[in-house]
This record gives C-alpha cells, sequence and structure tokens, in this order.
C-alpha cells in the first residue's frame, strides 16, 4: 500500500509540473478612491508571472486602477490599486512568493538543508522550478523579514517581559579560528535571542552599542550574564554606568571556574603533554597495537574470543595466555592504554585532564606488566610482545620529569576539584546548575542553594588562607593556593546576586537568574552542529563568515510562544511579511515618517583591530598592491659607499 501511495503522488506530481504555468486575469473591485472617495477607472493590464507553494507557477494579467479625478498621494504619486491577492503573495519586483521565501528559510536555518536538496524538494513537492542561486538569495531576504519582524514586535516583546518580571541579559560571542565572530544576546528566561551582530573583535568598543541596541529595543534586563573576557567586562559596566541602575553584573561560573583552572593546571599540564611527545609515546603503542593486529592477521577473531575466555577465567594467578591468545591479550593492554580519553568522558581541560589520565594508565600497565613477567609466558613470540611493551613504557616509570610533573598536576588539580565541589558545578551541566524560574517552592530551594554555595565558597577561602605556607619548599602549593585566592578576590562580587524580586503587581516573589551561560553556549553549539551538517566541513572559518547574524533569530521560530506573539502560527509568518511590505509602501505613500525605534541589526561602528576582516582581504591580496610594493621597494637609491643611501640620516646644519 505505501508503494502504491507513493507511486500514485509521483504520478501527479509528474502531471502537476507537466501542466507548466498556468494562465489567469487578475481583476479585483477597486472601490473608492481613499483619498476622494471618487471612482477607481482601469488604466493599464500588465503581465505578471510568479511562483507559489499555494498555485506553483503561474503567468498572470494584472488589471490596474487610478483614480478618475487624478488624486495623488502625498509623495506625488498617483493613486492607482493593484490586485492585493498578488501583493499578498508576491513582493514587488520579484516572482517568487512569500511563502517559498518562509520554506527556503525554514529549511536552510533551521532544519539545515543544503540548497540542491531545497531546489529538489520545491520542485517535487510544489512543482517550483528555482536555481540554487535564487536558494541563497530567498535566504538572506528570509533573514532580512524576520530581523524586521523581530523589531516590529519590539514591544510586544518588551510587554511579554514584563508580564515575567523582567529578562536576565545574557551576552557571549563565538566564532571559528579566529573569524566570523558571532556576538549574541539571549533572554535567559524566555530563551530568546534578542538580538545578533559580526563583530571583527571582542573588543568594547565593538560590543558596548550592540548592548545599548539591545536595552533600547527591550528596556533595561535585571541583570547581565557575561564570561571573564576584558572586553565583555568593559562593555557590561559602561553600559551599567551609563544606565544608572543597580543592575548586577554576574559572572558565569563555568567560564570563570575555567579560568582558574587554566591558570592552575596548565603550566604543568603543558610540561606532561611535552614530556609525552618527546619520548613519542603514543605513537610507539600505536605501532606495536598495529603491528600485533597484522600479525595476528585473519586469526584475530579467534584470538578475541580465546582473550575474552582468559580474561573471565581469573584464577589468582598473573600470566599471560599462549599463542595468539596472547598475543592478543597484549594488544589489548596497549590499546587499553591509548584510550585514555575514555576517562574524560569527552571533557577538556581544566574539567579533564586527559595526558594525566594518560599517565595513569601507562603507569598501571607497566605494573601489570611485571607481575606478567614474574612468570614469563613460554611463547617467544608473547614474550617479546611484552618486552616490547615494556620499553615503550620504561621512560615513564624510570624518568624523574615525568612523576614530578605529574605529582604537580594532582596536587593543583585536586586544589582545583576542591573549587568545584564548592561551587556545585559539574563538567556536563545539568538541570541542578540552572537557575529554577517556576513555583515559589522551587526558587525558595534555589535560594537556599545559592545560599550554600556561597557559604562553601567562603569557607574553602578561609580554608586555602590557613593552610597556605608562609616560607619553606612549598613553593609550588603557596602559588597554587595564591592563583585561586587571586581569582576569587578579583571576580568574587560578580559571582553572586543571581536571586531577583518580582514585582508584587506581577505575583511577587523570587525569580533565579542562571549561574552559567550554559543556554547561550549550547545555542552555538546547536548553530555550528547544524552549519557542520549543512555543509559537511569540520572547519567552518568560512561558514561563519558568510551566515548572516539575523539567521539566529530563526531558533526562536522553535518556541510556541515567540511565534504566537510575532505572527500566531508558522503558516501565518508569510501572510505577516507581506504586511510589512504593505504596511512599509502606505508610510511611504503618506510620507509618515518611519518607526523612529533603534535599529537593532545594524552592524556596530567598525573598529580598528589587528585582525583581517573580509572587507580588507581582497585589497590586502589583491596583485595590484603587490606589484606597487615590489615597484617601490625596486625603485630605492643605489648604496654608496657600504650603506644604503635610504639609511641615511640627514644632518643638522
Amino acid at each position: 500500500m505505501r508503494r502504491l501511495l507513493a507511486s500514485r503522488q509521483e504520478h501527479w506530481q509528474q502531471r502537476k509540473r507537466g501542466l507548466g504555468s498556468v494562465q489567469i486575469t487578475v481583476a479585483e473591485d477597486p472601490g473608492l478612491c481613499p483619498i476622494c472617495s471618487g471612482p477607481m477607472i482601469v488604466q493599464k493590464s500588465v503581465p505578471r508571472s510568479g511562483q507559489t507553494l499555494e498555485h506553483g507557477p503561474f503567468d498572470a494579467r494584472e488589471t490596474v486602477h487610478v483614480c478618475s479625478d487624478g488624486c495623488c498621494w502625498p509623495s506625488g504619486a498617483r493613486v492607482t490599486r493593484r490586485a492585493a491577492c498578488l501583493a499578498e503573495r508576491i513582493p514587488q519586483k520579484h516572482t517568487v512568493g512569500y511563502d517559498v521565501m518562509v520554506l527556503v528559510g525554514l529549511q536552510r536555518f533551521v532544519h539545515h538543508q543544503q540548497r540542491e536538496d531545497i531546489k529538489a524538494t520545491l520542485f517535487d513537492e510544489y512543482g517550483v522550478a528555482i536555481s540554487t542561486g535564487e536558494v541563497s538569495a530567498l535566504q538572506g531576504r528570509f533573514v532580512t523579514y524576520l530581523q524586521r519582524l523581530h523589531v516590529a514586535h519590539s514591544a510586544a516583546i518588551q510587554h511579554a517581559f514584563t508580564q515575567d518580571g523582567g529578562y536576565p541579559l545574557h551576552i557571549d560571542a563565538t566564532g571559528e579560528d579566529g573569524r566570523g565572530t558571532l556576538l549574541i544576546a539571549y533572554a535567559g528566561w524566555r530563551r530568546w535571542v534578542l538580538g545578533a551582530w559580526k563583530i571583527p573583535t571582542e573588543h568594547a568598543a565593538a560590543i558596548l552599542p550592540c548592548l545599548q541596541a539591545t536595552v533600547a529595543c527591550f528596556g533595561a534586563p535585571v541583570a547581565i550574564v557575561r564570561d571573564l573576557g576584558r572586553a565583555m567586562i568593559r562593555a557590561t559596566s559602561d553600559l551599567v554606568e551609563e544606565m544608572d541602575r543597580d543592575i548586577p553584573v554576574l559572572a558565569c561560573h563555568q567560564h570563570f571556574l575555567a579560568d582558574v583552572g587554566n591558570d592552575l593546571l596548565e603550566p604543568a599540564y603543558a610540561k606532561l603533554r611535552n614530556l609525552f611527545r618527546r619520548w613519542g609515546v603514543r605513537p610507539r603503542l600505536r605501532k606495536l597495537a598495529r603491528d600485533l593486529g597484522r600479525k595476528l592477521g585473519d586469526d584475530i577473531d579467534r584470538a578475541r574470543a580465546g582473550m575474552a575466555t582468559w580474561m573471565n577465567q581469573y584464577d589468582g594467578g598473573h600470566a599471560l595466555p599462549k599463542g595468539d591468545d596472547g598475543l592478543a591479550a597484549v594488544r589489548a593492554m596497549t590499546q587499553w592504554v591509548l584510550d585514555y580519553p575514555a576517562d574524560s568522558h569527552d571533557l577538556r581541560m581544566p574539567f579533564a585532564r586527559p595526558y594525566l589520565d594518560l599517565f595513569n594508565r601507562c603507569n598501571e600497565v607497566r605494573c601489570a606488566v611485571d607481575a606478567f613477567l614474574r612468570s614469563p609466558p613460554d611463547d617467544r613470540q608473547v614474550h617479546r610482545a611484552v618486552l616490547r611493551l615494556r620499553d615503550i613504557l620504561d621512560p615513564i616509570v624510570c624518568e624523574v620529569p615525568f612523576s614530578q610533573v605529574a605529582r604537580t598536576l594532582r596536587n593543583r588539580a585536586s586544589l582545583f576539584d576542591e573549587l568545584r565541589d564548592a561551587l556545585r558545578l559539574q563538567p556536563r551541566l545539568t538541570g541542578r546548575n540552572r537557575s529554577v524560574s517556576a513555583g515559589p517552592a522551587q526558587a525558595d530551594r534555589g535560594q537556599d542553594e545559592l545560599r550554600d554555595i556561597r557559604q562553601a565558597v567562603t569557607k574553602l577561602v578561609g580554608q586555602l588562607r590557613a593552610r597556605r605556607p608562609q616560607r619553606g619548599p612549598a613553593q609550588d602549593a603557596r602559588q597554587a593556593i595564591d592563583i585561586v585566592l587571586h581569582h576569587l578576590d578579583k571576580h568574587g562580587p560578580s559571582l553572586w546576586g543571581h536571586a531577583i524580586d518580582i514585582p508584587d503587581n506581577i505575583g511577587g516573589g523570587v525569580r533565579l537568574v542562571d549561574r552559567t551561560n550554559y543556554l547561550l553556549e549550547t545555542l552555538n553549539g546547536e548553530i555550528k552542529r547544524g552549519e557542520r551538517r549543512r555543509s559537511g566541513r569540520k572547519k567552518l572559518t568560512q561558514d561563519m563568515e558568510h551566515l548572516p547574524a539575523g539567521a539566529t533569530l530563526a531558533f526562536n521560530l522553535r518556541d510556541p510562544d515567540y511565534v504566537a506573539l510575532l505572527c500566531g502560527s508558522l503558516d501565518q509568518l508569510a501572510a505577516t511579511f507581506a504586511a510589512l511590505d504593505a504596511d512599509e509602501r502606505g508610510r511611504g505613500l503618506r510620507r509618515e515618517p518611519a518607526d523612529p525605534g533603534p535599529d537593532l541589526f545594524a552592524p556596530p561602528t567598525a573598529v580598528a583591530t589587528a585582525s583581517l576582516p573580509r572587507e580588507d582581504r581582497p585589497l590586502v591580496r589583491a596583485e595590484a598592491l603587490r606589484n606597487r610594493i615590489h615597484a617601490a621597494a625596486k625603485s630605492r637609491a643605489p648604496r654608496t659607499a657600504g650603506r644604503s643611501a635610504l639609511a641615511t640620516r640627514p644632518t643638522e646644519d
């Protein structure tokens, strides 16, 4: 039945596409002149072609009416009436309908489809034939319309925030390899993107205008959550000072913990990493595993089964099996060492220390090898494989730098874990680390948890000051404690203040702001995952550069509340875009002033930085500039007396 249904659908789709463009005549009742209330008469008929999801491709003959008395709008244009049914479906000076643009935008920025896939969907399901270049143009127009709609409903969005008791403003920037930097302003309680901008680099002069536009559009936030970058700190401080309001500026606890961890662990971690690289431990282990796998050859499956039997029949002794089973056992131990990233659970420094995990596994396997060699295997091949594994791991056990650096790293990691436990912040952020925004009982529990966290951090500070060595050989312990205390003294005031009082007229009580930028970091991750899925590229340098900043608003369309506020439902989004154009045309004809609201998505003022922006790249890399530099370099004065004339200094009289 499914195959039959699919066959019939394909048959009718082919017949629909074979019909070609439908010929129609559009002649609506023009009504009366909106200025003099006089009759409207036919001026002319004009051809109009278009493509919509609703009708497919069509060719229309549109009748245009004008005022019989020749009335004109304040702009000087003559009063005319064109077919509303066409204006509501197709933008002026275009042939592709609003609904096609909406479908393209949703497929590109919400479902992350490629241009070819979008083009095929339009043709196969709706009979709409457009090029991939037109798909790209429709993507850009969709983002522009969505930005206009977002700004047009800023008052309604602000009213929704007022009913919530305000909104906490989360700000963060992301990019790829230092390019395509995307700054996002995010409403924490509603989980809505408020604005997004492409900035040349994280610089306070580039960030502050974006924050000012957000506040002008949606009102002052009840709190600001930011990372620990100097530019973010300065921009948020200037914004709060400019507003002259008591708004808490909160440091993201995750960024704070990562900043402390990097300063605390990175020096020792880098030394351990360099030691492993210098001795080539991982390449030699990989070569051993590869050689043993080749030696087993086609018998590897049987050897795996034999090794599994040996593992499950442990009798308290330490002897390796013979033959291929023994080689498989040595290979498995080698692979176990190389599988050290499994201990990190896909986390990075400082929440995980992969090279310290590698050191621990190497030590453990090296001790196991000694136990296996107390009763040397009778099989010469197995014995040689074990000795080879021992030789690879010997430097880790015998070389003093390994143990010294690992001991330092363990001690510092223990101190870092104490701070992490006090903050109750796990590497994989769970709901326990987020703010509680529903119900007085949950808010009370959240306040109690924040109070306990602050007390735990205060207690840890006292303990660190008490056990800090004042003198003697414990220099590293003293430096490690000083690093933690310095960060707590510097950023301590911005770590607290997450409880926000809600006005009594909207219910009163307390709502909590997220302790981290987890939600915004998750959004950044979704943006990059979507771009990777669409492009198939691991490096997103060019993708992030070409991604429109306003495309992040498409993620709001997944929230029914946001969609209902803007247009009711996604089915009405195309009609809402058409209404935007109709309102703009009406304002232009009546010469009414444009909406004086802030230009939320205007690019920030250019900031001179050391980076090479995309706009400067064609000039800097142009062949003409290279030729001018070469020509100027060759035209220097000849050398005289062993000294370049360019280096000759003028003498004073």
